[in-house]
């Protein structure tokens, strides 16, 4: 198997900048850029504005879904307008079956891919790798997040449902408008967005990479205006369409967020039962140093109105991966991201605050700069954190540097990132140092890696950490081969390691195939894909095949047919909740389902199902969620993630049940709540959250957070109630 991994690997790399090229240059469609002698008003009546009639609209977009290559279905008009200080962005999506218009949800950042909505995104270097991206629905919900590197090759997810690093960043909030109204035509959206509130290089006759993105829920449709291949989606900056002749000046911009915090809290499992009664203020301030670089200091940090985790069980034998959800961390998050994110993670940024137990550690505060000089990206962060119990206060530091080649999809740069006991400095430390880098080949295809070595007291040898992958993705392939390795003795204590000591060895073959000759399905996505884990002592720790087909529908409706062949080589014991898996060489086949019916409805469902073989024994595994949206105002999710073990040493049955109810009042004003139980530790969790937003993550939160064993005799009980309020100041 190794062996044809190599094999695989040295195909990919050799043939890769010969599936880069192409016969017909990229010839993405401009536009130039209209200076408004009077700004608009933002209310989305767009067709009754006179500073929008006299602007010729962008009409042509193309679908990617259904029809690849044929116009949109509907028609649409796309103006573009700046004045000084402002980007205005304005939209009407005609539709012939207005009645038919879907809404699914008001909150902010909830995804659009199910509903009718418009989606815009901006490259304002024009470094084809980075970007700013907007949209709405009709009901003009707030949608806004930052690109790095494409959103390629990191873990993203709903605001609601969980964190992001680098890549996606969905918990960027700016300051923004925008407004929609609907009719007899359709619906049209208004964006009006500060200069101040994104980045850009100041100058005359400057060029952004722009593209549009309209869905049409009744049909299932994508359109764009500058066409994306088969399997690409609006973040592929490098092929978006160009807004040519900017005139940008440098906008002056400094913000103060204050915050006043207060907190209830009651402790059942203290003897006696103990009830607090605190408060607590603080503060946030951002500067635009150069409409590129943005300074961000934080005093006395507190992320009370931060959603709780979702729990999970630990069936294996290695470490848990939970997603950071806090503001100021994920904001310009992907410019601290080097390494194998959710494997190998140089920086995480959960170690600063949260115990290893997820307990808090008080933030006493820091600093971030962060932005661009020219093409090239620049990230510093230094944090403090208070001592408490046995953890000393340490000191947190990260510097990030690297280049962009715009011209050829490339980048070259380092990181530093360290941790310092501040009371014994030259004895408790820990650093780490990376250079990372990414070989554009033509639109298609890329080289990426790292090398990272990490320096801690009374570690010697093998305190390395490396990866090469390459990668093509077009029109429908998407293809990839790599290594990555990790020493035995590197020790990233501000990263995060899903397993120490390994080589692995992986490939993915994977198409995207439209095809009429299948009856009634309308896309297979044929895949392959293989890793394997080996020690330094070249014996196989696990490896992992997986075979898969996706039945695809036009509705929406999938069925993913699988066959996954594992093998694990257990070298020591260990224990999943209470019982034994012995030292042995285990290797099982097990079958995969999942069934998806279509997002668009009110009602939906997904199911994952997993049987087979397992550590010597039998697993069954069920994750079932289904989805209930009622109107554009409520949405609710019930979930159960069933695990059933017959091992030879017992048998396990573990769940975990989740529901999550939120009812937007208004795009600004939502209550949510998270409701799971586990029964591996028995515990019922209650996280309840009322926001009344002013803008971006400002305004008042009202947060309950319960903790109760099942056995409410029980005294493990903690409830802490919070009222926090942030304000935002413009000074400049």
């Amino acid at each position: 198997m190794r062996d044809l991994f190599c094999f695989l690997l040295l195909t990919v790399v050799s043939v890769g900048p010969m599936f880069a090229q192409s016969n017909t240059p990229f010839m993405p469609p401009q536009w130039q850029a209209i200076t408004l002698d009077t700004a608009p008003t933002v209310d989305g009546d767009i067709l009754n504005d006179p500073n929008w009639k006299s602007i010729t609209p962008i009409t042509q977009l193309t679908q990617v879904t259904p029809d690849y290559g044929q116009p949109a279905s509907e028609n649409t008009e796309i103006r573009v307008g700046l004045t000084e200080k402002m980007l205005y962005v304005a939209v009407v999506c005609y539709d012939s079956a207005p009645e038919n218009i879907v809404v699914s949800d008001s909150r902010r950042d909830a995804d659009l891919g199910d509903e009718d909505s418009f989606l815009f995104i901006l490259d304002t270097y024009n470094d084809q790798q980075n970007g700013f991206l907007f949209g709405t629905n009709a009901d003009g919900m707030q949608y806004d997040a930052q690109i790095d590197n494409e959103g390629e090759g990191n873990f993203s997810a709903n605001r609601q449902q969980g964190g992001v690093v680098g890549g996606t960043n969905i918990n960027w909030d700016a300051s923004w408008e925008v407004s929609t109204q609907k009719g007899a035509y359709g619906w049209s959206a208004e964006f009006a967005i500060p200069l101040k509130s994104i980045r850009f290089l100041a100058g005359k006759d400057r060029s952004w990479g722009i593209n549009f993105q309209r869905n049409i829920a009744k049909r299932s449709e994508v359109a764009f205006w500058s066409v994306l291949p088969l399997g690409l989606d609006l973040k592929r900056v490098s092929l978006a369409g160009k807004l040519n002749g900017l005139e940008l000046k440098n906008p002056k911009n400094l913000k103060i967020f204050p915050y006043v915090i207060g907190q209830q809290i009651r402790d059942a499992s203290a003897d006696p039962t103990t009830n607090t009664t605190q408060g607590d203020v603080g503060m946030d301030l951002k500067y635009s140093l150069t409409p590129g670089l943005t300074l961000d200091l934080t005093y006395n940090t507190d992320f009370a109105q931060v959603e709780v985790d979702e729990q999970q069980i630990n069936l294996d034998r290695f470490n848990l991966f939970f997603p950071e959800k806090r503001a100021f961390f994920l904001e310009n998050a992907g410019q601290f991201t080097v390494g194998s994110p959710g494997e190998v993670d140089l920086f995480f940024s959960r170690r600063i605050g949260i115990g290893e137990n997820g307990a808090l550690v008080p933030i006493i505060g820091g600093g971030r700069v962060s932005g661009k000089i020219g093409q090239t990206n620049i990230g510093l962060l230094n944090m403090f954190t208070e001592a408490v119990d046995n953890i000393p206060q340490n000191n947190f530091t990260v510097a990030r540097v690297n280049h962009d080649f715009s011209k050829s999809r490339s980048s070259l740069g380092g990181i530093f990132v360290g941790k310092t006991n501040t009371a014994s400095p030259s004895e408790e430390y820990n650093r780490v140092v990376a250079f990372d880098g990414k070989w554009g080949l033509g639109k298609k295809a890329d080289i990426t890696g790292f090398f990272s070595k990490s320096y801690s007291p009374h570690i010697q040898g093998q305190d390395h950490a490396f990866q090469i992958k390459t990668n093509y993705n077009w029109d429908g392939w998407r293809l990839s081969a790599g290594y990555t390795e990790v020493g035995e003795g590197f020790n990233p204590e501000v990263g995060f390691l899903m397993r120490t000591a390994f080589r692995k060895p992986e490939f993915l073959i994977f198409k995207q195939w439209r095809t009429k000759k299948l009856g009634p399905i309308f896309e297979v996505r044929p895949h392959i894909s293989y890793r394997s884990y080996f020690d330094f002592s070249d014996r196989l720790v696990s490896s992992f095949l997986h075979v898969d087909n996706h039945w695809v529908w036009p509705s929406g409706f999938e069925i993913h047919t699988g066959i996954n062949f594992t093998r694990e080589n257990v070298l020591s014991d260990f224990s999943i909740t209470g019982v034994t898996v012995p030292v042995g060489d285990y290797e099982h086949s097990e079958f995969q389902f999942v069934l998806q019916t279509n997002p668009n409805k009110g009602i939906n469902f997904y199911n994952r199902s997993v049987i087979g073989g397992y550590y010597g024994g039998r697993r069954v595994q069920l994750g079932n969620r289904i989805n209930l949206r009622v109107g554009d105002k409520f949405n609710t999710y019930m979930g159960i993630n069933y695990n059933y073990l017959s091992l030879e040493n017992g048998e396990v049955n573990a769940f975990i049940s989740s529901t999550r109810l939120s009812y937007s009042f208004t795009p600004q004003v939502f209550l949510q709540s998270l409701v799971q139980y586990n029964n591996v530790t028995n515990i019922t969790s209650v996280n309840a959250r009322f926001g009344w937003l002013k803008t971006a993550n400002t305004g008042l939160f009202v947060v309950l957070n319960l903790v109760k064993d099942t056995d409410w005799n029980d005294p493990l009980n903690t409830q802490t109630f919070s009222v926090k309020y942030t304000h935002q100041l413009d000074v400049l």
